[in-house]
């Protein structure tokens, strides 16, 4: 049941935060900004987590700072892409070709193809920093709670240096259509995912020491 309580408060807390961000982005004509709350939403799922135990055990501070620390630095990072290079031209496509081909008004094409699948996903790949937290034992955290959390803080300083090597390679004239092929970008065409994808798991790692906590794989797959 405590397991239940916890999920059903969160899906609120989801429901609602993404219902409100829809009425807000209706009135500014642009949807950019849910990009940026992708990662700031996660981090309320992980606070509204920690918040509903009266005991904050290692565990739980471990998997709210991780988390939290990840979604200021991506959100913030994406909310002033948002604000520097204004709307995404993939959701401003995205839009006509509902209106064009499905005949969808600008409320209903971004509730159903934005807001309605982002809610789910969001909610689902922040199992680890759910579950992980639902049960207080073990309290002390083991080797596999160390290593998921030097993986996830990898995987934090890997993204933002991809981001910040990204955004520096735009801002230069000189490189317009041309593709970045130096530091992480030489290794990877995508550094910034695999950053990802380390913060992830390494989350998942901290909450798989606990029974309830390994069964949040389906987050990082």
């Amino acid at each position: 049941m405590e397991i239940l309580q916890v999920l059903a408060i969160n899906v609120a807390v989801v429901t609602v935060a993404f219902l409100t961000l829809w009425a807000i982005c209706l009135k500014l004509k642009d949807v950019t900004v849910v990009d940026s709350y992708w990662a700031f939403g996660m981090g309320i799922l992980a606070v509204s987590t920690f918040l509903q135990f009266p005991e904050h055990t290692p565990r739980r501070w471990l998997l709210m700072g991780l988390c939290v620390a990840w979604a200021l630095r991506l959100g913030g990072y994406l909310f002033w892409r948002w604000r520097d290079h204004g709307p995404d031209r993939r959701y401003v496509r995205m839009m006509e070709k509902a209106k064009e081909q499905r005949g969808w008004g600008y409320a209903k094409a971004t509730l159903l193809l934005v807001f309605v699948t982002q809610a789910p996903l969001q909610f689902a790949i922040a199992l680890p920093v759910q579950l992980g937290q639902i049960s207080a034992e073990p309290v002390a955290l083991g080797w596999l709670g160390y290593a998921g959390a030097a993986l996830a803080i990898f995987g934090i300083l890997y993204e933002s240096i991809a981001d910040y090597q990204l955004t520096a390679f735009r801002k230069n004239p000189d490189n317009a259509g041309q593709v970045l092929s130096s530091g992480l970008w030489a290794w990877s065409r995508h550094p910034n995912y695999f950053g990802e994808a380390c913060v992830w798991w390494g989350i998942y790692l901290v909450a798989a020491e606990t029974t309830i906590g390994m069964v949040s794989i389906v987050g990082p797959l």
